[in-house]
């Protein structure tokens, strides 16, 4: 059963709902929130024909005792000043109004049936002077409730009403001292509070027709009195034990002799884990949350979830939107879906509001929105763009060949210069999104590299909107010219006879040339997933840092941001590794493949260590592929190389260690003809092969595994190689994929 359903399911009779709200800031995209939720319990008795009421009011007989910074040197001087009596910031109106109908506004877009009452008017018409001649006439019997609640004895002078100075008009600087049945004894308080200065006047004056204003906790109870309210709930931090509502159900059970009203709690509005606040910057306001969500979709993330659980809502650089037009689309037919619809049940689109973001920000999809009937979603999906999702959902096509693209390997460029031929033809973007897969399982391509080889070339990214779409949204010369432009030799990869003369060809493909580099037939044998990708650079110049690849690891953490521990052992890559590292008997929670132990120092915010040139560079590749990179000092190896199982009668010093650490039988480790240089496939490495600073030519490998193919492989080891190249110089010597099987 709904929430609401259930929380009313035992109330009979006639019932006034009441709720307020003090006018005195922006209303902060929780502000709505009681409002509506008192709405839905309206609307819901009002299906059950039950003879039902709500009323809201805005509590402007309260004195300004804060304002927000953009009003601070104009309104400074009204402070202890009654809302309603201060002047608006735009001149029309008081203070209170000003604020107020922002909120009559929110109430007509979310459809909220309340009749609104103002406090101010309630105390200047006389409706309130009944209330406080009981206040006044009980206030030795509310002075027991406070001090039972508080267990703090009050003085017999205090009374819990304050009135407006006739001399500087304020309200929160006055005290009453006394009350003679007609009038009141007043002080106007120099120190009273600490934001506002009293002027010192004293004396006798009549509480009735708007000169008074009773505390919130006895006003409270005295609402209930006055109108026969019988159902109210208020915020978390009035209901707590011991709080304004306590003390307002105790007067109004001990004083006024009434049963308090049904009451319910709601919890707080958070963002980013703390409760929304506008004057503390934290969280969007109503009327700014209105622009990316229809009225019913805010409805609905007010009510679909029972009032006494918090609400975690940061729409800035987050895809909780996105998950909110996907809940509300699931919701269709639920009583949360119905509850949320303003004036008549409205059917939602069947496309993701995810995708629509996607299209808005394509060329020439004007039409294809219109018929999908997603026009009046478009425009809540280009605010969406342009000011609360994260740079990950942003997907602009660049005009210029992207800085990103220059790294795709040999099939990826195959698989584009597929696709430009195939553009001659007529497509619609259902059958041309099969046509990429069936080009792409052709040429043995797996579709995530296939569908980051058409991203990167367009948007710079390795993820983007469906495919087809994007594509056939652009103009058709410009997509064959951006795929064409990709195709030749990528930058860093140059002489390629050079490259050539050290692969050999068989009908697996080209191979890295045995006296450089093999993987034992034991291995092979035992492990015919194992691939392993092989480059000698030669004439490098390695330097401690460098500007630009400075900004390059920080734009990467930047994008990993949200990273989480959790996330890394759902990873393929990380995966294979660790299934390895289980079969070869080493325990993956100590000896952490490399991809995996440098992607947990960023998601446990412990930031990277600056090496070198040569290897910040290839982490970067690592980062982003997950795929293992190591780097050698190529004039400290004996060639040839071999990767092959360990005997416990070897040992290796490891980078960083004194002491030789020895081997364990069965364990995978590069060596050369003088011994290891790496443990556990790629968990660490040696010092006597360890690149330095002085180093010029350098032996790199890439490691693959499993679920990590020698396509992969090959990928990574020519996007290391240009990466080093690019920050380090140096030409290539030798280039290859070796294959177990």
């Amino acid at each position: 059963m709904f929430w609401a359903d259930k929380l009313l399911e035992n109330l009979k009779g006639q019932q006034v709902i009441n709720d307020s709200w003090t006018p005195s800031g922006m209303v902060h995209m929780g502000g709505p929130k009681g409002p509506v939720l008192h709405d839905v319990l309206f609307k819901i008795l009002k299906e059950r024909k039950t003879d039902v009421s709500y009323i809201f009011g805005f509590d402007d007989a309260d004195p300004i005792d804060g304002l927000p910074k953009d009003l601070m040197e104009s309104h400074s001087k009204y402070m202890g000043v009654p809302l309603s009596m201060a002047p608006s910031p735009d001149g029309q109106g008081s203070f209170g109004d000003y604020f107020g109908n922002i909120m009559r506004k929110l109430f007509k877009e979310l459809n909220v049936e309340a009749e609104i009452y103002k406090t101010s008017e309630l105390y200047k018409n006389g409706t309130f002077n009944k209330a406080i001649s009981f206040v006044l006439d009980h206030t030795s019997e509310i002075r027991k409730v406070y001090e039972e609640i508080y267990k703090k004895e009050l003085r017999e002078d205090w009374f819990p009403l304050q009135v407006i100075c006739p001399k500087c008009e304020k309200l929160g600087t006055t005290k009453v001292t006394s009350w003679d049945g007609k009038e009141v004894a007043f002080s106007c308080e120099p120190d009273l509070v600490k934001w506002a200065h009293g002027c010192g006047t004293k004396g006798k004056i009549s509480p009735f027709d708007g000169v008074g204003k009773m505390s919130y906790k006895v006003e409270w109870p005295s609402k209930w009195w006055i109108f026969g309210v019988t159902i109210e709930g208020a915020g978390k931090d009035h209901m707590s034990a011991g709080g304004t509502h306590d003390v307002a159900a105790k007067i109004y059970k001990d004083v006024f002799k009434k049963e308090t009203p049904f009451s319910f709690l709601y919890e707080h509005f958070l963002s980013h884990g703390k409760k929304m606040s506008s004057s503390k910057g934290i969280g969007v306001n109503a009327q700014e949350l209105l622009n990316v969500l229809p009225p019913q979709i805010y409805r609905f993330l007010l009510i679909k979830t029972p009032p006494n659980q918090a609400i975690e809502f940061t729409p800035k650089d987050t895809d909780i939107v996105l998950k909110l037009y996907d809940d509300y689309q699931k919701a269709e037919g639920t009583r949360a879906f119905e509850l949320s619809q303003i004036r008549e049940i409205k059917k939602p689109p069947t496309i993701r509001f995810s995708v629509l973001a996607q299209w808005v920000q394509m060329p020439n999809m004007e039409e294809t929105i219109k018929k999908e009937g997603l026009t009046d979603w478009a425009k809540y999906a280009r605010i969406w763009i342009e000011k609360y999702a994260p740079e990950s959902e942003k997907f602009l096509v660049q005009k210029e060949m992207p800085e990103e693209a220059r790294n795709l390997s040999d099939l990826q460029k195959q698989f584009l210069q597929k696709i430009a031929s195939e553009l001659d033809e007529q497509w619609n973007a259902e059958d041309f999104q099969k046509e990429l897969y069936e080009i792409a399982k052709n040429l043995n391509l797996s579709s995530k590299d296939a569908f980051a080889a058409i991203y990167l070339s367009l948007i710079g990214k390795n993820h983007g909107p469906k495919a087809a779409w994007l594509i056939l949204s652009l103009d058709e010369d410009f997509v064959k010219n951006r795929f064409t432009a990709v195709i030749p030799a990528q930058a860093g990869i140059q002489n390629n006879n050079e490259v050539d003369s050290h692969f050999h060809g068989n009908d697996k493909g080209k191979y890295i040339c045995p006296d450089i580099f093999s993987i034992s037939p034991e291995l092979k044998s035992k492990f015919p997933s194992v691939s392993v990708g092989v480059a000698i650079i030669k004439e490098v110049n390695i330097k401690k840092t460098n500007e630009d690849l400075e900004k390059e690891k920080n734009e990467l953490i930047r994008l990993l941001e949200g990273l989480t521990t959790e996330q890394l052992g759902q990873y393929p890559e990380i995966l294979s590794y660790r299934k390895l590292y289980k079969e070869t008997g080493i325990d993956w929670h100590s000896h952490r493949p490399s991809p995996e132990a440098l992607l947990r120092r960023v998601a446990l915010k412990k930031g990277l260590y600056n090496i070198n040139t040569c290897v910040d560079a290839y982490n970067l590749v690592v980062m982003k592929h997950r795929v293992s990179v190591g780097a050698f000092d190529a004039d400290k190896i004996k060639f040839p190389t071999m990767l092959r199982t360990a005997k416990s009668s070897e040992s290796i010093l490891l980078l960083g260690d004194e002491e030789q650490t020895q081997y364990k039988d069965g364990e995978i480790a590069y060596f050369d003809q003088i011994g290891g240089f790496n443990i556990d496939f790629n968990y660490r490495d040696a010092q006597r092969t360890a690149v330095q600073m002085e180093t010029k030519n350098i032996y790199v490998n890439v490691d693959g595994v499993y679920n990590i193919t020698p396509q992969k492989v090959e990928q990574v080891l020519k996007e290391a190689v240009n990466t080093i190249i690019r920050y380090c110089g140096g030409k290539i010597e030798a280039f290859g994929v070796e294959i177990a099987s």
